[in-house]
C-alpha cells in the first residue's frame, strides 16, 4: 500500500512538473510573431518572406486589431479570458462584439452593464465593446440565428474597425449552445465563400470533452499534444483577473458557476484552429 502511494505521488509529481514545462514553452511560442504568422495567412505569406527585417519589424509594430465574437454577456471570460489577457499582454487592440443582450430570463439591461464591467476588468475598452440587440438574434438555444445577419454584422466590424484577427467558437459551441455554434457556421460561410477579408484571420476555439473540460491546468499537457494553430496558457494573475471579471457578472453566479471558475480549463488554457478561406480564392492571390 505505501509503495502504491508513492508510486503515485511520483507519477504525479513528474505531470505536474511536465506541466509547468509545457507552460512556459507555450507562454514562449505564442507570442506576437506567432499572430503576425497567422494573420499573414496562406494569402500574403510569400509578401511576407519578401520583406526585409525593417519592414517586417514595422509591420510587427503596426501590431493586432483582435475582434472576439462571442453570443452572450459572460462568454467573453468564462471561455476567452485566457486570449483576451495574452493579447492584451502583447499589447493588441481587442474589441468585443457580443451579439445579444442575453435578455433569456428578461435580464437584458443588466447583463448589458455586466459585460462592460467584466470588460473594464478584462482591459477592454467601452468603446471597444458593441452589442447588438436584435429581435432576430434572441438569447435562445430554441432559435436559429441568421447566418447572413451574422455574417454582415461580423464584417462590417472587421471594415470599420480593421480588425486583422477574429476569433469565436468552432462547431461544437464549447458548451453546446446553439447560438455560439450559429457564429461559427457564419464565418465559416465567409471562408467557404471567399469573403474572409484579405490579411484577415478567423480562428475557432476548440471544444474538448467532459472530462478534459474540467481538469483545470492539468488539461494543458493534454492539449500540448493535439493540433491546433494557436493557444494560449493564463498566469496565475491573469486567471485571478479573469475571475474577477466573472464575478462582475453577478446575475449569472449560479452555485454551478463558481465550480466553473475552480475547475474549468477555459479559465486558463485556450487553443485555437484556423477557418481557412476558399481553396481557390487562396490560389488567385
Amino acid at each position: 500500500m505505501f509503495l502504491t502511494m508513492l508510486s503515485i505521488f511520483f507519477i504525479f509529481s513528474l505531470y505536474l512538473i511536465l506541466t509547468k514545462i509545457i507552460f512556459y514553452r507555450c507562454r514562449n511560442k505564442n507570442g506576437k510573431e506567432c499572430l503576425i504568422r497567422l494573420i499573414s495567412n496562406q494569402r500574403n505569406i510569400s509578401l511576407i518572406r519578401s520583406l526585409n527585417t525593417s519592414d517586417y519589424n514595422k509591420l510587427v509594430s503596426d501590431g493586432v486589431r483582435a475582434l472576439l465574437i462571442t453570443a452572450h454577456p459572460d462568454d467573453e471570460c468564462m471561455f476567452f479570458a485566457p486570449t483576451i489577457l495574452r493579447l492584451l499582454e502583447l499589447n493588441a487592440s481587442v474589441h468585443l462584439l457580443c451579439l445579444s443582450s442575453g435578455n433569456y430570463y428578461n435580464q437584458g439591461n443588466q447583463r448589458q452593464k455586466e459585460l462592460l464591467d467584466s470588460c473594464d476588468v478584462l482591459g477592454i475598452p467601452s468603446s471597444q465593446v458593441i452589442i447588438v440587440d436584435n429581435k432576430e438574434l434572441p438569447d435562445s438555444p430554441a432559435v436559429e440565428w441568421s447566418i447572413q445577419l451574422i455574417s454582415s454584422l461580423v464584417l462590417k466590424q472587421v471594415k470599420e474597425s480593421s480588425i486583422n484577427l477574429v476569433l469565436t467558437f468552432d462547431i461544437c459551441g464549447v458548451s453546446g449552445h446553439a447560438n455560439h455554434i450559429a457564429i461559427y457556421k457564419a464565418l465559416r460561410y465567409l471562408g467557404s465563400s471567399g469573403r474572409i477579408p484579405d490579411g484577415c484571420c478567423f480562428l475557432s476555439l476548440q471544444s474538448i470533452s467532459i472530462i478534459r473540460k474540467y481538469l483545470s491546468i492539468l488539461e494543458l499537457p493534454i492539449s500540448w499534444t493535439r493540433a491546433s494553430d494557436y493557444s494560449t496558457v493564463a498566469t496565475w494573475k491573469q486567471y485571478r483577473r479573469a475571475r474577477a471579471a466573472m464575478l462582475r457578472h453577478r446575475s449569472q453566479l449560479l452555485w454551478f458557476r463558481h465550480l466553473y471558475l475552480l475547475f474549468s480549463r477555459y479559465m486558463l488554457i485556450n487553443t485555437f484552429q484556423v477557418i481557412v478561406a476558399k481553396e481557390k480564392d487562396l490560389k488567385s492571390q
